[in-house]
């Protein structure tokens, strides 16, 4: 299949390495090595969408580091003009992001610095049940996803298939865009939110449509580039995905709640939770909306 070629590619290219000597000799092997490299053409020619949003993204990042000189938004310079509910119906638990550094999303990346990555987990600190490579496994998949706050909707992409869960990590996205399907929502005056790795044709707004806080609007999918299914959401300043600067968020009437054996899912450390302000969230911890329980 195109994805078995596709990682097939991505770890013989390196084969070529062994193609170095024939700089330095003739002998015929050499020659044969060096033109491995070759799979690293087929590999971007097999992902070209992804080689393609990654050019995107560099020019973004580009971009806003010429305009903030590093000077982006942060928690001491920005506050939300409005707060925002979580994105779900019940508990999730935050698996990346952050509003400080040491444990942000992404943040080398303004565009990410304060996004977030949300799946359920169980018990035992499993975000499936039985086979992990089938989307159908995860607790999160096809969960209803919600609007964070009222707001009008400004972009929308909604016919990615789900990307193929290769394990460990691992994964071939059979979108377009990294993000997969996403929506991106306006709530005021440069503060747009995103919520990506929707699954196909599960977006029920249109672009232009006002949406209420709370309403569905969507499903949670693993389309893009997602290892697998979760909702990734982030707040930003433009309707720009590549080329807008992150904002921290501070969100309404939720609860924090240390999750069991989460360290089974991921072992990286977190903060404390006494550490952590009212209205901002963490990975390490399961959140929920106080009125939805």
């Amino acid at each position: 299949m195109r994805y078995k070629l596709f990682y097939f590619s991505k770890y013989a290219k390196y084969i070529g390495l062994l193609g170095l000597p024939m700089f330095f000799s003739d002998f015929p092997i050499f020659k044969l090595f060096w033109l491995f490299w070759l799979f690293g053409l087929l590999e971007v020619a097999l992902d070209f969408s992804y080689f393609k949003c990654s050019v995107f993204q560099i020019v973004g990042m580009i971009k806003l580091k010429i305009k903030y000189r590093n000077n982006y938004p942060n928690i001491k310079n920005y506050r939300n003009k409005i707060e925002y509910d979580l994105p779900f119906e019940g508990e999730w638990t935050v698996v990346n992001g952050c509003y400080t550094k040491e444990f942000s999303h992404s943040w080398d990346m303004p565009t990410q610095r304060y996004a977030y990555d949300f799946v359920i987990l169980d018990n035992e600190g499993r975000s499936y049940r039985g086979n992990p490579k089938s989307v159908d496994a995860y607790y999160c998949y096809n969960k209803p996803i919600l609007s964070p706050a009222d707001g009008r909707v400004v972009s929308i992409v909604n016919n990615s298939e789900d990307s193929y869960i290769m394990g460990k990590g691992k994964f071939y996205s059979r979108a377009k865009h990294i993000a997969g399907n996403f929506i991106v929502i306006q709530h005021d005056l440069n503060e747009y939110s995103t919520l990506a790795h929707l699954k196909k044709d599960s977006i029920t707004v249109q672009v232009g449509e006002n949406v209420k806080r709370g309403q569905v609007i969507a499903k949670c999918g693993n389309t893009g580039n997602s290892t697998e299914p979760h909702l990734h959401f982030q707040l930003q300043n433009g309707e720009s995905f590549y080329s807008s600067a992150g904002l921290p968020i501070m969100f309404k009437n939720i609860n924090l709640r240390a999750p069991l054996k989460y360290n089974e899912y991921d072992n990286r450390p977190y903060m404390k939770k006494s550490n952590i302000p009212n209205g901002r969230i963490t990975r390490g911890y399961n959140v929920s909306s106080l009125h939805n329980k």
